[in-house]
């Protein structure tokens, strides 16, 4: 029996180019997944440390905090992350308790709840958001090649360079 320094359930990588097995689009859709997973893995801890909140409250803080409105109701801030409502419900809680948001009944609409950053939530992601960018920045240089930027390029046809 001969040994392979390939594992068995693992393809021999033979170094031919098997890209015109996915369409660009797909292509470029997967290294976006992939990048952002090793963005999301980078923050995570950093935000804990900063902000003292969880990377999915950081994204409904991030989401508040770049509304043209002063609060988003927590149906559409559901939407907008793809989360359930019930995880939201305590993510919102969450956030609530560190004085971070302000949750109200929406006039008219006894189930409705708009969400609205605190002027502590404001002021600290005001504080941090420099140190969270270079982070985000740093990834993305790390993380994505010149060849996988011309690919998620394929993501928006006739984007400016």
């Amino acid at each position: 029996m001969a040994h392979s320094s390939t594992p068995a359930d693992q393809p021999a990588c033979d170094g031919t180019d098997e890209s015109g097995l996915l369409p660009a689009e797909l292509r470029a859709w997967m290294q976006l997944l992939a990048a952002a997973g090793a963005i999301e893995q980078r923050l995570r801890s950093q935000v804990k440390d900063t902000l003292g909140v969880s990377h999915d409250e950081f994204l409904v803080l991030c989401l508040l905090a770049d509304q043209p409105g002063a609060a988003l109701r927590m149906s559409r801030i559901a939407e907008m992350l793809g989360r359930p409502k019930t995880r939201l419900t305590y993510q919102i809680a969450c956030l609530h308790h560190a004085d971070l948001v302000t949750r109200r009944s929406v006039c008219g609409d006894k189930r409705g709840i708009e969400v609205a950053l605190t002027e502590k939530g404001r002021r600290l992601l005001r504080e941090v958001s420099p140190t969270l960018a270079e982070t985000v920045t740093e990834a993305v240089r790390h993380m994505i090649d010149h060849r996988q930027c011309e690919t998620l390029r394929g993501l928006l046809p006739g984007a400016a360079e």
